[in-house]
């Protein structure tokens, strides 16, 4: 398709604002320009205009830079229009293709993590699940994820009544004590992602990765799952990978910065 045509000195002045917006904080106008890939004068004109739009601001003391009042207005204007869930679905099927096992979507409801939507792959496992079922959160790869960023406050009677729970029915692979949860969640936050290894469902292995939003906060957790036998288990493999990279691009776009 035809690249259509634009104006090359608002791409060229955009990286300015790019700039700004990733550094730490205010700039001096040669690290600005140099980062930009600009001279100090070519940068400083568009900087002058950016100005007079309240897009960037000057403090008069330090001579530095910074994103001004419109460039708040404009991102928290995009920030309320951004529905996680809905941008979720829209990647769920090439995600599908690339993992070929069934995913899901679960987002933290009146009783704890809940599946909001599921998508099958031709390797679809078979699974007594449904829509609006809430998981547990130690048996479950949804659950961990979510229980390792949730307020710990928030979550300590869940957890307590699943670990005595699991003590009488004696589920395999589960954590027995507090220590032993902490340390189970302490990894997940190390890896970046959860799993569980038929301990739920037998024969089903399953990954969640978080989704954050641009206050840091779990907006929800992309869930792999499929049958043991032919599931890469492996937390760098076939499917945690890609389904950790698309909860990280999900993340960029929902305006987390990691």
């Amino acid at each position: 398709m035809k690249e259509r045509a634009g104006i090359q000195s608002v791409e060229v002045g955009f990286a300015l604002l790019q700039v700004l917006g990733q550094a730490r904080g205010p700039l001096m106008l040669r690290d600005l320009a140099a980062a930009a890939g600009m001279s100090a004068a070519k940068a400083h004109r568009y900087l002058v205009s950016f100005q007079r739009l309240a897009l960037v601001v000057q403090d008069a003391a330090s001579t530095r830079y910074d994103l001004g009042p419109a460039a708040l207005r404009l991102g928290l204007a995009s920030l309320s229009r951004l529905d996680a869930v809905k941008l979720a679905r829209e990647r769920m099927p090439q995600l599908t293709a690339q993992i070929d096992h069934t995913l899901a979507l679960a987002v933290w409801g009146n009783h704890g993590p809940t599946i909001v939507h599921w998508e099958e792959s031709a390797n679809a496992v078979t699974v007594n699940l449904r829509l609006g079922d809430v998981m547990p959160l130690l048996a479950s790869a949804t659950g961990r994820c979510f229980a390792a960023w949730a307020p710990r406050d928030a979550i300590a009677p869940l957890l307590e009544a699943e670990l005595a729970r699991a003590r009488r029915q004696g589920l395999r692979d589960m954590p027995a004590t507090m220590s032993e949860v902490e340390a189970s969640l302490a990894e997940v936050r190390a890896r970046g992602i959860a799993r569980v290894v038929e301990v739920l469902l037998p024969g089903v292995t399953g990954f969640c990765a978080p989704v954050f939003d641009a206050d840091g906060h779990l907006a929800l957790g992309m869930v792999a799952m499929g049958p043991a036998g032919t599931f890469d288990a492996d937390w760098d493999g076939a499917v945690a990978t890609p389904l950790r990279a698309a909860a990280v691009r999900l993340s960029s776009d929902l305006g987390w910065s990691g």
